[in-house]
């Protein structure tokens, strides 16, 4: 029906065609992360298909985001209206709610066709039977499914880890980059970064639930990697002190680290130096330059989407059934199938007694061997003779497929430009801000009489942003459920960043 790498060209073609310079890396001293929800339509099961027609689907990306940043919390505004995370997975999200908000407007209007069809209850609908989404991230999740194991025959991909460990209390601004130094990293033009090139001759394939890969840059120097090495060797509580042995022989000597930190109430990471670095497993928290973030870390978000759906608590409003996203695809970048099936689906597996129309989703998680061509990774190639240090791009940029005003581009929680007088003002709201997402909620609900609301929204006069979450009883049983169960750290916000109109 479909490949990863139809997935990711897909996405690389509507960042290099549909969305204009503004937002994009500065050439040869940026990168950035990419990320898009694709929804995919498959016809309906004819009859009479033959092997000569083989079963024609359509693929449309409907969000896009890119973006590497977070505000700390002393930044974060009870008004709603600036952008706490703005990491490439968390845009899209947000960009995808924005997508949903519009179709459910076409739904309930009857203006054009939506992808929505009316359920069985007043004032609620679902996703049409022929649809489902396919996430595409360009890079691992930051947190856990980028503790990555790493054997002695692999180069680093970018800057060599073992430089990170001489300061592990520094905190990295995103995933895999390393912390700041007041000296420049003298490995950036070692000769291991500038000769570092894809693995040549990849099979472009894909990765079913549950199986075992394991996928790095660079050269190697024993060759292409032995067929019998995989991330499979290495177990979730094998990775906290692994010492282990792959089955060629190759040692495990290291793991890819991520910037996230552990939340305050979990068990921290070791910091020792090698593959005992990190903790596997836990909740993690998104770094900050100096001042700590609120965020937590994306395969912490996907994860939860993975229980709770993407559409969040205000849509479940009109919802009779989550918006689950069907597959997950990665570009090139290093990778364990084991660390996203553990972060994405296993820390969730054995949650249970969720509410009606809510449950862990088999996930399908697929890997592309098309790498991103604003990555760290493929802007450090193409870079290795150049100055200066290659740096995270500022801007995060957000498009939905909607007809208005689809493309989003903020900087710093705002949009671009937004000087500190301006703040405050209608003009420097992010689209997908807090309250921006909670005006259409607001203006689809004015659209439809009263009479066809959810039972939901009738039940109780709504006023502030926060009662019409709470108000959305099912999604919070859900979350509340797996908070115990599975995620009893998570960092939540205290209610009065909720409490705008």
């Amino acid at each position: 029906m479909w490949t990863a790498n139809e997935i990711a060209q897909l996405c690389y073609e509507h960042y290099g065609i549909r969305l204009p310079k503004q937002g994009k890396p500065e050439p040869n001293r940026e990168w950035t992360l990419l990320a898009a929800v694709v929804k995919i339509q498959s016809p309906v099961v004819q009859a009479y298909n033959t092997p000569d027609k083989p079963t024609q689907v359509t693929k449309e990306v409907v969000s896009v985001g890119t973006g590497t940043k977070c505000i700390g919390q002393s930044k974060m505004r009870k008004s709603g209206d600036i952008l706490n995370d703005s990491h490439a997975e968390v845009i899209a999200k947000r960009s995808f709610q924005r997508y949903l908000l519009h179709q459910l407007q076409l739904a309930a209007t009857l203006k054009e066709d939506s992808i929505f069809v009316p359920g069985t209850q007043r004032g609620l609908w679902k996703l049409r039977s022929d649809l489902f989404f396919v996430f595409f991230s360009s890079h691992t999740p930051c947190g856990d499914a980028s503790i990555i194991p790493m054997l002695e025959f692999e180069d680093q991909p970018c800057c060599p880890v073992r430089d990170w460990t001489k300061n592990p209390s520094v905190e990295a601004s995103s995933n895999l980059e390393p912390p700041e130094n007041k000296q420049k990293y003298k490995d950036l033009d070692s000769p291991v970064t500038k000769k570092m090139r894809l693995e040549l001759g990849t099979p472009d394939r894909e990765v079913a639930n549950g199986a075992a890969d394991h996928r790095s840059f660079g050269k190697q120097q024993s060759g292409q990697i032995p067929p019998g090495v995989s991330s499979s060797n290495l177990t979730v509580k094998g990775l906290a002190s692994v010492t282990r042995i792959a089955l060629c022989g190759a040692k495990v000597v290291d793991v890819h680290r991520t910037g996230a930190k552990c939340v305050p109430g979990e068990a921290g990471d070791s910091g020792q130096p090698g593959a005992a670095y990190h903790q596997v497993g836990l909740l993690r928290v998104k770094p900050g330059r100096g001042d700590r973030t609120r965020s937590m870390s994306c395969s912490d978000k996907v994860a939860r989407w993975n229980v709770l759906g993407c559409q969040g608590a205000l849509l479940t409003h009109f919802l009779e059934e989550p918006i689950y996203l069907k597959a997950v695809v990665i570009g090139k970048c290093p990778y364990s199938q084991e660390a996203m099936q553990r972060a994405l689906i296993e820390r969730c597996q054995n949650v249970s007694a969720l509410p009606k129309g809510f449950g862990v989703q088999e996930l399908k998680i697929q890997q592309s061997d098309l790498l991103f061509e604003h990555s760290r990774c493929a802007v450090q190639a193409e870079r290795a003779d150049s100055s200066g240090r290659l740096v995270p791009c500022g801007a995060a940029i957000s498009w939905s497929a909607v007809p208005e005003q689809p493309l989003d581009v903020t900087a710093n929680g705002f949009p671009q430009g937004t000087t500190k007088k301006g703040i405050g003002s209608l003009q420097a709201r992010s689209r997908i801000s807090k309250v921006e997402l909670f005006r259409s909620f607001q203006k689809l609900l004015s659209s439809i009489a009263e009479d066809q609301w959810p039972d939901s929204l009738r039940v109780q006069k709504l006023v502030t942003y926060q009662e019409y979450k709470e108000a959305a009883s099912a999604y919070q049983e859900a979350w509340s459920t797996l908070r115990k169960q599975a995620f009893a750290s998570w960092i939540r916000n205290p209610p009065d960043y909720h409490q705008f109109k």
